[in-house]
């Protein structure tokens, strides 16, 4: 029955969509109050839909056509909608001085035992910055060459970027934290990574007994503010919909071609980050490539439709596993790589970043790209893999570089669709991962056989 309702909806779609497209080239004549009906008919649909799943990726693209029509048939009234993006941006705010203090301590201090791990640990974390950084860099060149968001009207003025215009030594000492309450308040993600990443190594250097006290409370923090991030997301139907209904209601229809644009250059720079940098990587450390395709096929096609990479992590440690890497490897790559290893997250962040900056009618020159290509490369490193975490980076690095926030309330719109492929390539690119780890420790096996005890996630 639910199969067949999809096909219904469906097809209710494509008919809906072809309509409207005749009806836009003026190749049919059917009454406009006729086609609004239509429309509102299949939203119906849609709504009906939501509420059998009651999942909230299914809401997010509901909302998504309900904010749409509402901007299209109703402007007024949709024009009005924008505070529902604007309080799910603050909320998202509140979140990332928090959120990456937490993660960032417990990435240092609970790793404190890396010297025992020894290469392993030195591999792994050179292995990730450098895939991230051609992440990064994939990302930059994809939006300049596109130019996804040049020619969006708005209808404010917006001050170009302070920041790009100083020295050198400026940046480099603007990076460092005067006070932590002040940069928390700013919204300087830097100045709150370089007091994280501090604050982490010096409580490796105390007693246990002290160590343990913070380290504990910064688990619990990490812990705390991934519900409190869950809260938050539930929010995200409303303003994925306020936006989509306030950005075709001010800008009209041609806004979501800006839109159209960004999502086919993330989707394309993806899938050329994974044939230019994992393909490559693949073949020169001879990894089966067949073989590696079936392994990953589940958890990143589950990682794919729920936009979760945690809720793909048991599968993907347990396919690695079957695949020949120890699970020792596997324990200590993959998790970790969750939260150091998210390439589809920093590429999306760089091609994001630099759109914000296009709308805004801002012509970030290549060194202002350049820090913020360093700033991303350091920020990503506390997203956490859950659904959305994305846009809390991106929304600290355009107060950081003084980009306003209404083309990130643009983004929110399609941020769901785009979250799905980067969260993909963030598995995906954590499997391989593993794998690269356990050739370089000269211990990866093909033929490796799993202990036969209950597997420790499958138990859980």
């Amino acid at each position: 029955m639910k199969n067949n309702f999809i096909w219904i909806i469906a097809a209710a779609g494509i008919v809906v969509g072809l309509l409207n497209v005749l009806q836009g080239y003026e190749l049919i004549g059917l009454d406009g109050v006729f086609m609004s009906v239509l429309r509102w008919a299949f939203v119906a649909l849609l709504l009906v839909y939501g509420f059998q799943q009651k999942t909230l990726t299914t809401w997010i693209f509901v909302s998504m056509f309900v904010g749409a029509e509402i901007g299209y048939d109703f402007p007024d009234v949709a024009v009005q909608l924008e505070f529902l993006s604007k309080i799910f941006l603050n909320l998202v705010k509140t979140i990332i001085a928090p959120l990456l203090f937490g993660t960032l301590v417990v990435g240092i201090a609970g790793h404190a035992d890396l010297k025992q791990v020894g290469r392993m640990g030195i591999k792994s974390f050179s292995y990730f910055i450098t895939v991230t950084l051609l992440a990064l860099v994939v990302g930059l060149i994809a939006i300049n060459l596109t130019e996804a968001g040049v020619g969006i009207e708005q209808g404010e003025t917006v001050n170009q970027i302070k920041k790009t215009e100083n020295t050198w030594q400026y940046i480099i000492v603007h990076m460092f934290p005067e006070n932590i309450a002040k940069s928390i308040a700013e919204g300087q993600v830097l100045q709150i990574v370089i007091f994280s990443l501090l604050f982490g190594a010096s409580m490796t250097m105390v007693a246990d007994k002290y160590r343990h006290i913070m380290l504990d409370f910064s688990e619990s923090l990490s812990e705390i503010m991934f519900k409190f991030t869950n809260i938050v997301m539930m929010f995200a139907p409303f303003a994925v919909g306020g936006a989509l209904a306030f950005t075709i209601g001010k800008y009209g229809l041609g806004a979501l071609q800006n839109l159209g644009y960004l999502l086919l250059t993330l989707y394309g720079a993806l899938i050329a980050f994974v044939l230019l940098v994992f393909l490559p990587i693949i073949l020169f450390l001879r990894i089966p490539l067949i073989k590696f395709i079936n392994a990953v096929r589940e958890p990143v096609t589950l990682a794919f439709a729920t936009a979760s990479s945690e809720s793909a992590l048991p599968k993907a440690m347990k396919a690695m596993e079957d695949f020949g890497v120890p699970r020792k490897i596997v324990a200590f790559v993959i998790p970790t790589g969750y939260s150091f290893n998210l390439d589809g997250s920093t590429l999306y962040l760089s091609l994001a970043a630099v759109f914000v900056a296009q709308a805004a009618g801002i012509e970030m020159s290549i060194p202002a790209q350049i820090s913020m290509l360093l700033l991303l490369l350091l920020t990503s490193k506390g997203v956490a893999g859950i659904p959305r975490a994305s846009m809390m980076v991106l929304s600290g690095a355009a107060a950081t570089f003084n980009l306003p926030d209404w083309p990130i309330a643009m983004i929110i719109g399609i941020d769901a669709m785009m979250d799905m492929a980067r969260t993909g390539v963030n598995v995906l690119g954590n499997c391989l991962a593993s794998v690269v780890i356990a050739k370089w420790e000269n211990e990866f096996d093909p033929n490796y056989v799993p202990a036969q005890e209950p597997h420790a996630l499958e138990q859980k």
